[in-house]
């Protein structure tokens, strides 16, 4: 997934044209199908049952997409070709849209055969794919690449979640277009997914850590994070990206699939959960969806209790059946991101204006001074009530001399009775548990490393 401005992954050797992570031969399109193990992992089969994406676009800036290979006819929309100038990114061929190919089949692949039971099936089978190809992903001349004209045609398309499986430079280069146009997607209620890059580096890189954009780092089929997965403070979620079968447009003696490594994969991955989510629940916003991935997010067993988010996992891995399943309050538009613009954190991101509520979600604290009429209405009725006070003893005293009134002790309202210790409020529920990924309110403090790192 590494193409940068010099057409490098940041701190890496590779150039854009071997965005192909790794490939292994396959023996048969069922056998792809039965070793597509984030599949099982996530039981795919129930999520489907629920959502499958159904009526969300998929924008992927990438390479362009080959939308005539088996697994992705009828699902791959024009889009447009920016390294040409012009022309749709859905035609690609050979190595020029392996990487792009991948990242769709991935996302939106319905497998081929009977009952498309062949083949690379995606996540959100039933999404849209709009391929945007970026200038100089498979050109090694070594120019540089600005994702922002893209980035804003992907929106103004219709697209609702946007897929970045790419890194195109450390985070201080960004330049106020790409930001712009950042800033631009998230006020259109576009959800940005970007992986963190391959070179196991702590360096922040664009676009994932760029302010608004949801980073994603990769773990393997036991959840361990893999050891080439850049991290840092950036990183939100994890998602598999080892041993991860994929199509290519690519022919050779094993057909048109390949096996690779990477936050590229895991990217694409957490992508096509965010639009099984927007299909499922449209009136969330973006932030909203985000919040829902994080929420329910885990943990391997080896790696419960952390402090989260953490540098390498983020808040844990995506589990796309209980982000569809829990209950789970919406929470701020903007989930876990800062308001728009700026980069710094707004109202509801602010670690010093946000507590944790009985849900765990972020709740604002009003830091404003009490109004001069307020605090009158407020010695006024302590005034009274002093007073009231003062006439009840007096009396009280007044019939003491007179001795004790007619009738013995008694009462009611004890305990146990109602509002009493003990008692409970009719319409009182108990505190959502949260899933053991996302154990408190975000954000959560400075992040730690796991044990070992």
């Amino acid at each position: 997934m590494s193409f940068t401005r010099t057409l490098r992954a940041v701190g890496g050797a590779v150039v854009a044209g071997a965005l192909l992570l790794g490939t292994a031969p396959v023996a048969s399109a069922d056998q792809i199908r039965n070793e597509q193990w984030p599949l099982q992992k996530f039981d795919a089969e129930s999520i489907w049952k629920i959502s499958t994406g159904k009526g969300v676009t998929v924008a992927v800036l990438d390479t362009p997409v080959d939308g005539s290979h088996p697994d992705l006819t009828g699902s791959v929309l024009p889009g447009k070709n920016f390294g040409t100038g012009s022309g749709p990114a859905n035609q690609g061929t050979g190595d020029d849209a392996d990487h792009g190919t991948a990242m769709a089949s991935l996302i939106a692949g319905h497998g081929h055969g009977a009952g498309g039971a062949d083949g690379v099936k995606g996540l959100a089978p039933d999404a849209k794919i709009l391929p945007v190809a970026i200038p100089g992903v498979s050109d090694k001349s070594g120019q540089e690449i600005d994702f922002a004209q893209e980035l804003r045609y992907a929106v103004d398309q219709g697209a609702k979640v946007v897929n970045m499986s790419f890194v195109t430079g450390q985070l201080s280069a960004i330049t106020p277009e790409e930001q712009q146009a950042i800033d631009y997607a998230r006020k259109h209620d576009v959800l940005l997914v970007a992986g963190s890059g391959n070179d196991g580096i702590s360096t922040p890189a664009i676009p994932a850590a760029a302010p608004g954009v949801l980073a994603v780092g990769a773990v393997d089929d036991h959840g361990e994070v893999w050891k080439k997965s850049n991290f840092g403070p950036h990183v939100k979620l994890t998602a598999p990206g080892v041993n991860i079968r994929s199509a290519t447009p690519v022919v050779d003696i094993h057909g048109k699939y390949r096996l690779a490594d990477g936050t590229s994969d895991s990217t694409a991955y957490v992508s096509a959960a965010a639009a099984l989510l927007r299909a499922k629940f449209p009136d969330l916003s973006a932030g909203q969806i985000a919040n829902r991935l994080i929420k329910t997010a885990s943990l391997p067993a080896d790696q419960q209790g952390m402090t989260l988010p953490d540098q390498h996992y983020g808040y844990g891995s995506i589990n796309p059946l209980s982000a569809l399943t829990k209950d789970i309050p919406a929470g701020s538009k903007d989930g876990p991101f800062p308001a728009v613009g700026g980069g710094s954190s707004g109202p509801s991101s602010d670690p010093s204006n946000a507590a944790g509520d009985d849900n765990g979600n972020l709740k604002i604290q009003s830091h404003k001074g009490l109004s001069t009429p307020f605090i009158i209405l407020i010695a006024v009725v302590v005034l009274v009530l002093l007073v009231i006070v003062l006439i009840v003893v007096m009396v009280a005293k007044k019939k003491g001399r007179n001795g004790p009134p007619p009738g013995g002790p008694g009462g009611f309202g004890g305990p146990g009775g109602p509002g009493g210790p003990g008692g409970f409020m009719p319409n009182q529920q108990p505190p959502y548990q949260q899933q053991p990924g996302a154990p408190g309110s975000y954000p959560q403090g400075p992040p730690t490393q796991p044990p070992g790192r």
